[in-house]
């Protein structure tokens, strides 16, 4: 299928930039190819601000200080979470994401495109598989590490505009478009979601430069 086309200028990046490292979004009703399932036995341990300012790898010590939070961490409800994931409400094109791996805990820095403003068209999420608007779904890209990301180069792949996979997949939190009946279960489905994310994970620790 074809890559997804992007402006990388609104992702405000240097000439470097490789529209080839963008993850493609599967479209609706498209069998996606099996990949390799990791077990994933917990939800996401609860973290406190210094372990997840320390996290993050795709960007400086000090943005990582300076990003804003979601919230009060003593509110978030880690037993629902299989990763932590929020949006900047006061700059929200700025996201983030926060998971376990390898006994570690990593965190990405992305930026966001600008939202499709259709409310008939569907979109999925390259991660959980939720149906959606497309308004709904959004294009996050992470800078590379290393050389890489100093030369603006990025990897990006479509996830719910809220990054809420976790409560989708737990029934917590509905799409607004009715999607079909999974015959997975619940935690096949979280399995499947974080090999994905993994995957991506992979793509933004490759300095390809």
């Amino acid at each position: 299928m074809p890559r997804p086309e992007v402006d990388p200028g609104m992702f405000g990046q240097r000439p470097g930039y490789d529209r080839a490292d963008l993850v493609a979004r599967p479209r609706c009703g498209e069998l996606r190819k099996p990949i390799a399932l990791m077990r994933h036995d917990r939800a996401v341990e609860p973290l406190d601000e210094a372990t997840i300012r320390a996290s993050f790898v795709n960007c400086s010590k000090g943005e990582a200080r300076r990003l804003s939070l979601p919230g009060r961490l003593a509110d978030v409800d880690w037993a629902d979470l299989d990763f932590l994931g929020w949006r900047d409400p006061k700059a929200p094109a700025n996201a983030y994401l926060v998971l376990p791996r390898d006994g570690k805990v990593v965190g990405l820095a992305m930026r966001a495109a600008a939202p499709h403003l259709s409310q008939l068209k569907r979109s999925v999420c390259a991660l959980c598989m939720t149906t959606h608007t497309a308004a709904d779904v959004s294009l996050f890209a992470a800078r590379r590490i290393g050389n890489a990301g100093k030369l603006g180069n990025t990897v990006g792949t479509y996830i719910c505009a809220d990054l809420a996979c976790s409560l989708y997949l737990r029934g917590k939190r509905k799409p607004g478009t009715p999607s079909l009946k999974q015959t997975s279960t619940v935690d096949e489905d979280v399995t499947r979601t974080m090999a994905s994310l993994n995957k991506f994970v992979d793509e933004v620790l490759t300095d390809n430069a």
